[in-house]
């Protein structure tokens, strides 16, 4: 299913809109080329949106825009109801993102559930101390994602997967209206791949937007709503998971080889 910029517009104006680009594009500093292009697209709260494309196809830096990180270049991009550009700030803190390819020096001194509360940062205030509540809340994000036994440990010690989890407990620590997930699976053997996947799904289920990025067909999971297609930096496809599946669509354009943008 083919999508035009009416089909993925409409009924934006809704109440439940999370996220609405509308003709958006973003070029990366230094470069000449949009990392993504005139993107339009309407996400509603409760939805299990997954990103699939080839590499370089624009996945990662749409989710950056979503969140402000990156700056777009035209268009407009308005989360919870707030412009982007305006009010960055403000998203961030009702948003938890889960970056890909994070590297932390092996050297590192900070403890795992430091790491964690970090996530509260937004919540607490910069000049105020964790409360009880606070350190409960770090304590059960650690629980969920196995990771419990591992608070008093340096950050620096973990083995990948490891650190992908701390990194997916800090974002559940922040109590986030919605989670950005960029390869929340990448580093993760199959049991903790699972676990994961159940987790993730179980929030949704418990009201969390999920907008989660996958270069893998098979890593969709069997909750996920919607599916957007990314190629060249455009939206190729948005629609139902189990439509797109069925239609061979995704298949048939994960094939073509993304730009290098």
């Amino acid at each position: 299913m083919y999508t035009t910029r009416n089909d993925l517009m409409s009924g934006s104006k809704g109440p439940k809109a999370v996220v609405l680009l509308d003709k958006v594009s973003t070029v990366y500093e230094g470069e000449r080329f949009p990392a993504i292009r005139d993107v339009s697209l309407c996400i509603n709260a409760g939805d299990f949106v997954c990103v699939i494309g080839p590499n370089g196809s624009g996945k990662t830096t749409l989710l950056e825009t979503v969140n402000g990180i990156l700056r777009n270049t035209s268009g407009n991009v308005r989360v919870f109801g707030l412009d982007v550009t305006e009010s960055g700030h403000s998203v961030r803190t009702r948003t938890g993102y889960v970056i890909q390819n994070f590297e932390i020096d092996p050297l590192s001194p900070f403890l795992c559930k430091n790491v964690v509360m970090s996530g509260r940062v937004g919540k607490i205030g910069l000049l105020r101390f964790p409360s009880e509540r606070d350190w409960a809340i770090v304590d059960e994000s650690m629980r969920l994602v196995g990771m419990d036994s591992s608070a008093d440990r340096p950050i620096g010690k973990l083995s990948g997967g490891e650190f992908q989890k701390i990194l997916l407990a800090r974002a559940i620590a922040q109590e986030p209206e919605m989670f950005l997930l960029d390869e929340p699976f990448a580093n993760l053997d199959l049991k903790s791949r699972a676990d994961v996947d159940r987790l993730i799904s179980d929030l949704n289920r418990k009201g969390a937007t999920t907008v989660m990025v996958s270069h893998d067909i098979d890593s969709i999971p069997f909750s996920c709503s919607h599916i957007i297609v990314m190629n060249r930096g455009r939206v190729a496809a948005f629609g139902p998971r189990d439509e797109l599946l069925q239609n061979g669509v995704i298949s048939s354009l994960m094939k073509v080889r993304g730009s290098a943008v």
